[in-house]
């Protein structure tokens, strides 16, 4: 359940980004390739190194060299600087935390969703930024300024979440990109799944344009 929200998440969003669907109808395919048998998707940060006849050539964060295929239609989406003090009540949210060691969790980072996505991917699971980091995608219910930084508290589901963003955590939201962004050095998040060649493959890709990295 947890790898098929992540792929319906990733895909509803790049796809939002690059042709500015309603969120309700992006999910759809998403959904039905999720249930689809095939491998876990297999996401992938670091930079790229080339980008020559479809094939990216990334170093990855963790000092490997991998082969990317973007498949033909494949989408590319960009992210653009945010603030904290941009998240209102309302406002869809996708936080990557840790729990902290006094109680609660600490925002890794923050995506705010574009208004037609709101619910894309709603709930709160495991994710792979760092170990036991957690991904929560849900509405915001309140946000309060601290003396250090802001606490959200988020609803999904009926249940609550509260958040600490510290100052200086990434905030972002979506911005456009195209294939012509693929250059040497640029920092992209690819979530990719093996064809029946043990090759990688990706149907979208998010990659940092104008200073601004993905921090998912």
């Amino acid at each position: 359940m947890k790898n098929t929200v992540t792929r319906i998440t990733v895909r509803a969003l790049i796809a939002a980004a690059t042709l500015g669907l309603p969120a309700a109808y992006l999910a759809l395919p998403a959904t039905a390739q999720a249930q689809a048998p095939h491998a876990a998707p297999t996401n992938i940060r670091g930079s790229i190194v080339s980008f020559a006849n479809n094939t990216i050539k990334v170093k990855t964060r963790e000092g490997k060299m991998v082969d990317v295929t973007l498949a033909e239609g494949g989408r590319v989406a960009g992210v653009a600087r945010a603030a904290v003090t941009d998240i209102k009540p309302g406002d869809f949210v996708g936080i990557a935390s840790l729990a902290k060691a006094d109680g609660g969790d600490g925002a890794l980072e923050v995506l705010i969703f574009p208004p037609a996505m709101k619910g894309t991917g709603e709930g709160s699971y495991g994710w792979d930024l760092k170990p036991n980091s957690s991904m929560t995608n849900a509405t915001v219910a309140d946000a309060v300024k601290g003396v250090d930084g802001h606490t959200v508290t988020v609803s999904y589901h009926g249940k609550e979440k509260k958040i600490a963003i510290a100052d200086g955590t990434p905030v972002v939201t979506l911005a456009p990109a195209s294939t012509k962004d693929l250059v040497a050095g640029a920092i992209v998040f690819i979530p990719a799944t093996k064809n029946d060649k043990g090759n990688l493959v990706a149907q979208q890709l998010v990659v940092g344009t104008n200073g601004v990295v993905p921090p998912m």
